[in-house]
C-alpha cells in the first residue's frame, strides 16, 4: 500500500479546491483562465522552491531519521508555501487553477510514465553472473548510452541500473558507477532523436524534424560520451585494482545459472510505451476534458491510461520470484513520487517568471543570449539553457528559448541551426548537472540506495558534475558554439 499514500492527498487537495472553487467554474468554463502574472512576481516568489532544493541537498545528512520518516510530509509543505500565499495575493482562482494545471497536465503524466517503465523495466531481470570489471562496466554504461536515443533515457536508465548493480554488488567502490551512469544513460545518450528526452519531443512537436538532432548532435554526442567512457574506465580501473580485483563470492550450494533473460515478455511492454509516448505526440483528438480551463486532451489521457495498463501487465505475467530476485520494491517511485509533487508545485513561479521573458524578473539573463544588434550568442543560449534545465524543468526550458530564438522550426534548422543546437545540446546534457535535472536521476539513485549504495547528497552529486562535466562543457563550447 505504500506506493498509493500519496494519491489520496493529490485527491482530496484537488477535491477540496474544487468544492471551495465551485462558484468560479463558470469563468472557467467560458475560457477566462486566470494565470499566475508571471510578469510581476518577484524573485521571493522562488523561495519555497529554493527551500525545496535546500531540503533534499541538506536534510538527509543533517537529519537523516527525520527526513526518512516526513520527507513526503515536508514536500508537500513547501508545495504549500507557494500555493497558500498565491492564495492570499492573487485569489482562489489563480492558485486553483496553477494547482490543477501543473498536476493535471504536468505532474500526473510525469509519475505515470515513471510508475509504468519502474514497473516494466523491474520485472527485466538479467540472468547469469556479470562481473563488474572495468570491461563489463563501461560496456553496460555504453550499451545504455546507445540505447537511450531509442527508448528514452527514463527507459534505458530503469532497464540496465539493476544489472549494473548486481554486477558491481562485490564491489566496495561502486557509488561512481551510478554516477557515470545517471551522465550517460540518465541524460547525454538521449541527445539524438525525440525519444531520447522530453525537451526534444517539445521540438519535434514544434516542427523540428525527427532526424535533425540525430544528424547534427551525432558528432558532439559521440564526442562527449567517449570521453565520459574513457574518464571511467580510468577511474574503474584504478578503483578495481585499489580493491584487489574482487570477484564475486562463489556459492558451493548455488547452481550455475546461464546467461539469459527473465521476464523477457516485459520488453514488449518496454516497446508498447515507447510507442505510446510517441503516439500521442504525433495524433490530436482535441480537449475530452476540461477542469476549471485545464484541456485534457484525448490522446494524452488515452496514452495515461494505455500506460497504467502496460504496468498492470507487466504485474500481471511477471513473476514475484522475478521481481524479488532483481531487488525490486516500490520504495523509489514512491519517494519521487513525492518529492516531485513538491517540486512540481514550487516550482511553478520560477517557470512563470522564465516564461515571462524580458519582462519578467530573469530579463537580465534571456537578454544575454542576443547582441545588441539581435544576433544570438549561441554559447550563451547553451549555457542559460542548461544551467536553468538542472534545476527546472527541461522540457518548458527548452521552449522558452525556442520561442526566444524565434520559434520559427524551418528558420531555427537551417539558418540558425547552431542556436538550435545549443538549445537541445543544453537543455539535454546538463540535466546531468544535478539529481532533480532530468526524470531519471533522482530515481536512479533511490534505486543504487535501496541496493544499499551510499549515493552523495545533492551537493554531494553536484560536486562529481561540476568537476567532470563542466570541463567537458567548457570544451565542446570553445570548440563548436564560439
Amino acid at each position: 500500500m505504500s506506493k498509493f499514500r500519496l494519491l489520496p492527498i493529490i485527491f482530496f487537495s484537488a477535491i477540496a479546491c474544487l468544492a471551495l472553487g465551485a462558484p468560479d467554474l463558470a469563468l472557467a468554463a467560458e475560457g477566462h483562465h486566470p494565470t499566475l502574472p508571471g510578469a510581476q512576481l518577484s524573485a521571493i516568489w522562488v523561495i519555497p522552491f529554493a527551500c525545496m532544493l535546500l531540503s533534499i541537498a541538506i536534510m538527509p545528512l543533517t537529519l537523516p531519521h527525520f527526513w526518512e520518516h516526513h520527507f513526503g510530509k515536508i514536500s508537500v509543505f513547501w508545495g504549500l508555501a507557494f500555493l497558500v500565499p498565491c492564495f492570499i495575493v492573487y485569489g482562489l482562482g489563480v492558485a486553483l487553477y496553477e494547482f490543477l494545471h501543473i498536476i493535471l497536465l504536468d505532474y500526473i503524466p510525469f509519475i505515470v510514465l515513471l510508475f509504468a517503465l519502474f514497473t516494466v523495466a523491474g520485472g527485466v531481470r538479467l540472468k547469469g553472473t556479470l562481473v563488474g570489471t572495468p570491461v563489463v562496466n563501461t560496456g553496460i554504461l555504453a550499451v545504455g548510452t546507445i540505447l537511450a536515443s531509442w527508448m528514452g533515457t527514463t527507459g534505458a536508465a530503469m532497464l540496465l541500473i539493476r544489472p549494473l548493480l548486481r554486477a558491481n554488488a562485490h564491489r566496495r567502490y561502486r557509488v561512481h558507477s551510478v554516477v557515470f551512469f545517471i551522465f550517460l544513460v540518465a541524460n547525454i545518450g538521449g541527445s539524438l532523436t525525440p525519444l531520447g528526452d522530453p525537451p526534444l519531443f517539445l521540438g519535434f512537436l514544434k516542427g523540428v524534424s525527427f532526424f535533425w538532432t540525430t544528424t547534427h548532435l551525432f558528432v558532439k554526442t559521440c564526442c562527449l560520451a567517449l570521453a565520459l567512457l574513457a574518464i571511467f574506465f580510468v577511474v574503474d580501473s584504478w578503483l578495481y585494482k585499489k580493491e584487489g580485483s574482487p570477484v564475486p563470492p562463489h556459492d558451493p550450494n548455488g547452481a550455475e545459472e546461464k546467461i539469459g533473460l527473465d521476464g523477457s515478455i516485459n520488453l514488449l511492454f518496454l516497446l508498447g510505451v515507447v510507442f505510446l509516448v510517441l503516439g500521442s505526440g504525433m495524433v490530436n483528438w482535441g480537449t475530452w476534458i476540461e477542469i476549471y480551463g485545464v484541456p485534457v486532451e484525448g490522446q494524452n489521457l488515452m496514452r495515461d491510461l494505455l500506460l497504467l495498463c502496460m504496468a498492470g501487465l507487466s504485474m500481471k505475467f511477471t513473476s514475484r520470484k522475478c521481481r524479488d530476485l532483481n531487488g525490486f520494491s516500490w520504495a523509489p517511485i514512491e519517494e519521487v513520487a513525492k518529492l516531485f509533487f513538491g517540486i512540481f508545485l514550487s516550482m511553478i513561479p520560477a517557470i512563470a517568471i522564465l516564461r515571462a521573458g524580458t519582462e519578467g524578473a530573469l530579463s537580465s539573463l534571456i537578454k544575454m543570449v542576443s547582441t545588441p544588434d539581435g544576433q544570438p550568442v549561441n554559447a550563451m543560449y547553451f549555457w542559460l539553457t542548461g544551467a536553468l534545465s538542472s534545476f527546472l524543468d527541461n522540457a518548458p526550458t527548452y521552449l522558452v528559448f525556442f520561442n526566444t530564438a524565434g520559434g520559427d522550426p524551418q528558420h531555427l534548422m537551417t539558418d540558425m541551426a547552431t542556436t538550435l543546437i545549443a538549445i537541445s545540446a543544453g537543455a539535454v546534457f546538463m540535466g546531468a548537472n544535478t539529481y532533480i535535472g532530468n526524470a531519471p536521476n533522482f530515481m536512479v539513485r533511490s534505486i543504487a540506495e535501496n541496493q544499499g549504495v551510499k549515493m552523495p547528497s545533492f551537493f554531494g552529486y553536484m560536486a562529481w558534475s561540476c568537476g567532470i562535466l563542466l570541463p567537458l562543457f567548457a570544451i565542446l563550447t570553445y570548440f563548436v558554439f564560439i
